[in-house]
This record gives structure tokens, sequence and C-alpha cells, in this order.
């Protein structure tokens, strides 16, 4: 077998065979530069330095609370959009729209200046909306881009590609970020504050460009899902009526897809501690005095790490299932959590890394792949909206939560507030009856017709 065979082989065994499934999973790659550079290593480093006039335990407090509102104006949305994109197959044109605003109010923290958190703050949130609402409906292409039987391969390797590209564009910021002068920006000491914050908002930008360059192949390969109507929906009727009925109709028919809306309780659930980890974690080793390269440099190796991980997730979810899969992730988690309340060193923080790295990817994507073979197709972008509900809340609830116990307990004792949200989420996620959920969807899709 030649290489080029044996490449062909393996794409098609990661669900990657097609130009379509490689042009979705692509932004993956895309917005995931956002996730690891802004959310999760260089902003909330460059936040505290813009909020030095604010006491340490106040400056977490602003930032969780720009966080909380940001991800309630997303949830506020996302229905009433899901709905407009399914009656009117625009989830293409939103996702690039939701898209463009990420990315372009994710430029815009170049202008941030020691002392600017404020106007940081207000990019930052302008920045989590665009992503939070494109990748929604970047989630409701994915029943319409997967054939059957490989739709948790082609999630985990969105994933997979997520943690890799996301991992680059960290890695390339770093460099000039620790080595300005290689580049020739500068260096050295009593520069002023423009000239010394200047290779950290070059990442901001750099992380712009990124996701903008890489959403194109989505844009141009992928096909816009062919717009159904429901038997008693006219293709001429008012769009804004018909998406208000459409959303009515799916929040009532959330008693007919029960499992569906259980995983969705779930995901709700557990995915509000997955997110906490994620967002709070550089914030909590700062408050440990732990040194920013350690940090940074762990959140770097778990993109490279979490790649194999979340390609291992959906190749063994076909002998084992997505829905025991995210229940390992999740015990996984639980023990994390309790690691993290003991940490005090730098290796600790190392390990619990790569912890992270072994189940983040895989448990996420098998969740959105678990859940969108629950649901009708027709509906995707409705039920992908309220998926996103769901995980916007998540990104309110735990973030809030935990700043709130920072301020009363100390950020170690805050740690252990992430600790229900795995309990409670992974016996929600055990009472979901997948082939039953599976069989109500088969037998509803037969009753739409193509406009």
């Amino acid at each position: 077998m030649t290489l080029r065979e044996r490449m062909h082989d393996w794409l098609e065994r990661m669900a990657l065979g097609r130009p379509e499934a490689r042009a979705w999973a692509l932004y993956d790659w895309a917005n995931s530069a956002f996730w690891t550079t802004v959310i999760t290593a260089v902003f909330p480093v460059y936040y505290l330095q813009l909020a030095r006039e604010l006491d340490g335990e106040t400056a977490q407090a602003r930032f969780a609370l720009a966080t909380t509102l940001a991800l309630a104006v997303s949830a506020a949305i996302a229905p009433l959009l899901g709905a407009l994109a399914d009656f009117r197959a625009l989830r293409k044109r939103l996702l690039g729209l939701f898209g463009a605003l990420g990315a372009l109010s994710t430029a815009m923290l170049f202008f941030a200046l020691p002392g600017d958190w404020e106007f940081a703050l207000f990019w930052f949130g302008a920045a989590n909306v665009g992503a939070a609402a494109s990748v929604a409906f970047y989630d409701a292409l994915l029943p319409h881009v997967a054939r059957p039987g490989e739709m948790d391969r082609l999630s985990a390797a969105g994933f997979a590609l997520g943690y890799l590209g996301g991992g680059l564009c960290l890695a390339l910021s770093l460099v000039w970020i620790a080595r300005p002068g290689w580049f020739g920006l500068p260096t050295g000491e009593g520069l002023a504050p423009a000239a010394a914050t200047l290779p950290v908002r070059l990442s901001f930008l750099a992380v712009g460009l990124w996701w903008l360059v890489f959403m194109l192949p989505l844009l141009r390969v992928v096909k816009e899902p062919p717009r159904l109507l429901e038997s008693d929906e006219q293709a001429g009727a008012s769009v804004l009526r018909t998406s208000l009925a459409r959303l009515g109709e799916t929040f009532r028919e959330l008693r007919t897809y029960r499992q569906a809306f259980l995983m969705l309780v779930a995901f709700l659930v557990y995915n509000d501690g997955i997110v906490t980890i994620i967002r709070m974690a550089a914030l909590y080793a700062a408050d440990k005095d732990l040194p920013g390269s350690v940090v940074i440099g762990t959140i770097l190796g778990i993109q490279f790490v979490g790649m194999p991980c979340a390609f291992a997730f959906g190749a063994f979810s076909r002998r084992f299932g997505a829905r025991r899969l995210v229940l390992a992730g999740l015990v996984v988690y639980f023990g994390i959590v309790l690691l993290a309340y003991r940490m005090t060193t730098p290796v600790h923080f190392v390990c619990l890394g790569l912890l992270v790295a072994l189940v983040q990817g895989g448990t996420q994507a098998l969740s959105r792949s678990l859940f969108a073979s629950l649901i009708p197709p027709h509906k995707s972008g409705e039920f992908f909206a309220l998926f996103g509900v769901g995980e916007k809340f998540a990104g309110i609830f735990g973030p809030l939560l935990y700043g709130l116990a920072v301020e009363g307990l100390g950020s170690q004792g805050a740690i252990l507030s992430v600790l229900p949200f795995f309990l409670v989420g992974g016996f929600l996620l055990t009472r979901v009856d997948v082939e039953s959920g599976r069989a109500v969807v088969r037998a509803l899709e037969r009753e739409v017709r193509p406009v």
C-alpha cells in the first residue's frame, strides 16, 4: 500500500475522507485559536496586567461577570436564530456572520493597553458572543455532513483538529511573546506600555486573522442543507412568524424527543463543570503563584496531547458507545477537581493538565454527536441552539458560582464548587435511553417534505 493510499485509508477511518467533512472539521481548527489563546492562555494573564488597579479577587470577579453577561446574550438570541436558520436554510450564513464578529472582536483586543480593562472586557465579551453563536450553527451542520455511522468519529475529528490548530496558533504567539527580538519587536527594560505589551497584543490580532482565514473552507465547500418544511408550513410564510411558531413547537416537542431533552439537561449540568475548569484554570494557577511560563506551557501541551486522545475517543465509540465514554470522562473530571484542591506545585499543575487533555476533547465531542443522533436533522439549527443555550448557561453558572465562592472561600475552597456539576450531570446521563431516542427521530423524520 502506497503512502497516499495509507493516508486515504486513515482519513476514511477518522471520517475525514471527503472534502466536505474536512472543510467542516476545519472550523474547529479555526475557532479553537480563540479558546486556547484568548480564553485559556494569554488573555486571562494579560487581563490581570490591565486591571492592576483592582485587587486580585475583585479582578477575578469582574472577569467572571463579563463572561456571564456575554454568554447570557448568546443564550438569549440563540433559539430564535436557530429557528430562523432552519426555516430559511441560513445555517452557513449565520455561522459566517457570527464567526466574523468573533474574529474581528478578538482583533480589537490589540488596542487594549494597561488600564483599559473595561475596554478589553467589552471586546472579550463580544468575541465570546460571536464564538458561541457560530459554534451552535457549526454543530447544527454535523448531522447533515456526517454519513450514517460516522457522526461520533467526525465530531471527535473536529475536536482533534481544533486541538492541533489551537495549539499551533498558541505556539506561534508564544514564540514572539517570549522572544520578541527575533521578530524585530520592542524588547528590554524601560519600554512604554504600548511597546512592552505589543507582542501580547499581536497575538490577539493573529487569532482574529487565523479565525477568518480557516473559516473560509467551510463557507466554500460545505453545502447548506436542503430546506425542509413540516406539514403545516408554507414556503412563502412570514419568516418571523414561522420562526417563532417553530420555536414554540420545538419547546412543546421536547416531550416527544424526551431522550434528547434529558441529554440536553445532563449536558447543561456537567458541561458547567468542564467550562468552569477551562475558563478559570489560568486565574486559579495565578492565585497559587505558579509561574506564567508553567501555566501557558501546560495549556499548550494540552492541545497536542489532546489531539490523539480526541481521535481515540472517536475510534473507541464504535466499540463502547458514546454515552459510556462520556461517563468515563466525567469520572476523570471529578478526580481532577479533587486533585486541584490539593495542588501546590507546578508539577501538580502539569499533571492536572495531562489529565484534562486525556478527556476534554473526547467528552465534549461525543456529547455533541450523541445529542445530534437524538434530534430531527431538519430542525438541527433549533435543537443545537438549545444545546448552545445549555452550553452558555454552563458558561454562566459555573464561573458565576466560582466567582462568588472565591470572594467567600478563596480560590482553593471555590474549586470544590465544581464537583456537584459532574455528579448530577453524570447521573442524568445514565438515564438517557439512546436507542429509544434514535427510533423516535427515524419515525418522525418521514413526515417532512422538501421545498
